[in-house]
């Protein structure tokens, strides 16, 4: 089995692993989006079928549903196989909606835990994982006589932190090459272990119970682990979480009725303008007929805000301004803390310091730290270990010997315990 990374050997972001059997028969792990890159101005990696169909490509591995692993597809023939989780598929197609980001794939085959999947020479078996995006899978892909274990992105301190250790328990066995992310590394955390989600709740609570008015969160409306704390502490201090209706037909996608739905008591649904946009282009009335018990309107929620916790992003500033619901907001800001520092949010962190809204960091990493990595590695034992999804690749060698540094577009042909790199 030949290997080529075409994006991710030194990037976070825009990963995409072409695979070709012997028989020149191709398999791809993920087609994903550089990150600051616009879809529209970003390279399609010069695989076979991207451009064009191609007979030869049996599949696309899609490992979850954030953009830097699928963002490509938009790009790629209606005829394109996806291979990805059901409700991950849901998910895609539900933010279509609202967002441009969202996609309605029109081919797929879907993933299940540890049930391999047969394309043509390769045999494709997923691991489902812990990690911020739902329905994340792991890959083991066998071909040729060789197995290559794709990690895709995870951790173990999620709410799903039982399915790493599970791994441990139960990993694949005689891995020739294992593809590792690495995002954390050389972080300013490295060292320290990362908050689990249940420790993160109680840092909500509080928070929560600091905002004498309106209580928002800035997280991602797919991290359903964090809404599931987020939920939680809402529970705890008496507050309804008022959702908005990308994020309300998010959760529903999933299919999980364990997790926050409109439908449930103490949850509210608000349509802001931007969304209402979208739904009324789209004439997407169906959508927002499913939510019509559950609404909260920009008149309701002055009075609302006291006991309540809101969902937010920048692009409902004018929402709640119009609503007048601000005074004795506090915010809590949950994602990366990188993305305050980037010239388009300045606009935003001035409207907090004009409205005198006090803001909170509570987050932790949707990716494993380096000590889980090192775990992971020492308990599949790969013939070789070949970085990916970091910016420092460099750093794998203080944790497994067997490391082999890989540039994108570099083609290696894998065989029992060795890789031969050729161009």
């Amino acid at each position: 089995m030949r290997v080529c990374i075409h994006r991710g050997a030194a990037e976070i972001g825009g990963t995409c692993v072409e695979l070709a059997s012997s028989g020149g028969e191709r398999l791809v792990l993920d087609a994903g989006l550089p990150l600051e890159v616009a879809l529209e101005d970003a390279t399609v990696p010069p695989v076979p079928g991207f451009m064009e169909p191609d007979a030869r490509l049996l599949g696309v591995v899609l490992s979850h549903p954030h953009q830097d692993h699928y963002g490509m597809a938009h790009r790629l023939p209606d005829e394109t196989r996806f291979i990805i989780g059901a409700a991950a598929e849901r998910i895609l197609a539900a933010a279509e909606v609202f967002s441009p980001a969202g996609i309605a794939l029109q081919r797929t085959l879907h993933m299940e835990h540890r049930v391999p999947l047969t394309l043509g020479p390769f045999t494709v078996t997923p691991y489902l994982v812990d990690h911020s995006a739902y329905d994340a899978h792991a890959v083991l892909v066998e071909a040729d006589g060789v197995r290559l274990f794709y990690s895709g992105d995870l951790r173990a301190h999620g709410r799903k932190g039982a399915l790493f250790e599970q791994l441990m328990r139960r990993p694949p066995r005689d891995v020739d090459a294992l593809l590792l992310e690495g995002t954390t590394l050389d972080s300013p955390d490295r060292e320290p272990r990362f908050a689990t989600e249940a420790e993160l709740e109680p840092r909500f609570v509080e928070a929560m119970s600091r905002a004498a008015g309106l209580a928002l969160v800035w997280c991602s409306g797919q991290n359903v682990d964090r809404l599931v704390t987020v939920h939680r502490a809402c529970k705890r201090t008496g507050r309804q979480l008022i959702l908005d209706m990308y994020t309300a037909h998010v959760l529903r996608a999933t299919g999980n009725p364990n997790i926050p739905q409109a439908r449930w008591d103490g949850v509210r649904v608000f349509l802001p303008h931007f969304q209402k946009r979208r739904v009324l282009a789209r004439e997407a009335f169906d959508v927002s007929g499913l939510y019509r018990d559950a609404r909260i309107y920009p008149e309701e929620l002055a009075a609302a805000a006291s006991r309540s916790v809101m969902l937010f992003r920048p692009s409902m500033m004018e929402d709640l301004e119009r609503a007048g619901c601000l005074e004795g907001a506090g915010l809590i800001y949950s994602m990366w803390d990188g993305y305050l520092e980037q010239e388009e949010q300045q606009p935003f962190m001035a409207w907090l310091q004009d409205r005198g809204i006090p803001m909170e960091q509570i987050h932790t990493s949707g990716h494993a730290g380096v000590s889980d990595l090192r775990r992971l590695i020492e308990a599949v034992k790969p013939g070789m270990l070949v970085p990916i999804h970091t910016e420092h690749p460099e750093m794998f060698r203080e944790l497994w010997s067997s490391t082999r540094l890989m540039e994108d577009g570099c083609w290696w042909s894998l065989a029992q315990q060795e890789a031969t790199v050729s161009t």
